[in-house]
């Protein structure tokens, strides 16, 4: 079987060349042109993204023709495909490729799953469906397990400013407690239903890192993790998090990585947060 998703997965090259992943990509559109998210470094991105100010890029997802291109070449390697992709509350992608299947109805066995989150937690569920299906999973197996990782992952982070959210109409009910407030840095995490909701605001980046500690402190107790932390160009708060979460947290595995251009649109470079998961969901597969 052949695991497609996309690139707001936030999953690097080697992993997917790892793995076998098929990844459909999300482009960028600038003033001057479309650009592949996945062509373009996040700091190449970044400095274009604030050279251009006041202007602001756009985001698109991949067309349902591309979705069933990339569903006919595999079926035509004699392939059962399943398509994981970015939360439908966040994003159209998922309708695309289940236009894209309709395309290919008779040529290809295409299965599809909605993460219903997006970046790190996005990434746990795509990488525990390939590395199943590594293992002979079945199917509704492989569903099972990716189900119990989306009702245990948290993401969750803050931002260094709303402005990027405002602009691209993500704010949804983040508008209702922080919009109007811009100077605060609001905890922002995906909810049970897919879109963002707002857990608490700080009014600093630091007090803020401290919430979301909090925040999955009380959520997982001492039930040990998997820790992804992420950020746009935000190193230096990325390792102090980290730092933060060794102390609350009871961490099996932690990484720092940066979330993928085509995010960073939304949420410009001032970003930091994490991507959560027990460890026993993700442990006898890695």
């Amino acid at each position: 079987m052949k695991i497609v998703t996309d690139c707001a997965a936030d999953m690097p090259n080697e992993e997917l060349e790892k793995l076998g992943i098929i990844q459909a990509p999300l482009f960028i559109q600038f003033p001057e042109g479309e650009v592949n998210s996945a062509d373009i470094s996040a700091d190449e991105f970044y400095n274009r993204l604030e050279a251009m100010r006041p202007q602001f890029p756009t985001t698109a997802q991949p067309s349902s023709g591309i979705f069933a291109e990339i569903y006919r070449k595999l079926a035509g390697a004699g392939k059962d495909i399943f398509s994981i992709h970015i939360s439908s509350g966040l994003s159209g992608t998922i309708n695309s490729a289940r236009d894209g299947g309709e395309q290919v109805k008779g040529e290809a066995n295409v299965h599809f799953w909605d993460t219903l989150t997006l970046s790190g937690g996005e990434r746990f569920q795509v990488m525990a469906a390939a590395l199943a299906s590594k293992a002979g999973w079945a199917m509704h197996n492989i569903q099972d397990r990716l189900t119990k990782i989306r009702e245990k992952t948290e993401v969750i982070y803050t931002l260094d400013t709303l402005e990027y959210l405002a602009r691209g109409g993500r704010i949804g009910r983040v508008q209702a407690i922080a919009g109007a407030l811009l100077n605060l840095k609001p905890v922002i995490r995906v909810d049970t239903d897919g879109k963002y909701t707002t857990v608490a605001k700080g009014r600093s980046i630091g007090k803020s890192m401290s919430i979301i500690a909090d925040h999955l402190a009380e959520k997982y107790g001492k039930t040990p993790l998997w820790v992804t932390v992420l950020h746009g160009r935000f190193a230096e708060k990325a390792d102090t998090l980290a730092e933060e979460f060794k102390q609350k947290l009871n961490i099996s595995k932690m990484e720092v990585m940066r979330i993928s251009p085509v995010l960073g649109v939304h949420t410009g470079p001032g970003i930091v947060g994490a991507a959560v998961v027990p460890m026993e969901l993700m442990g006898d597969l890695v």
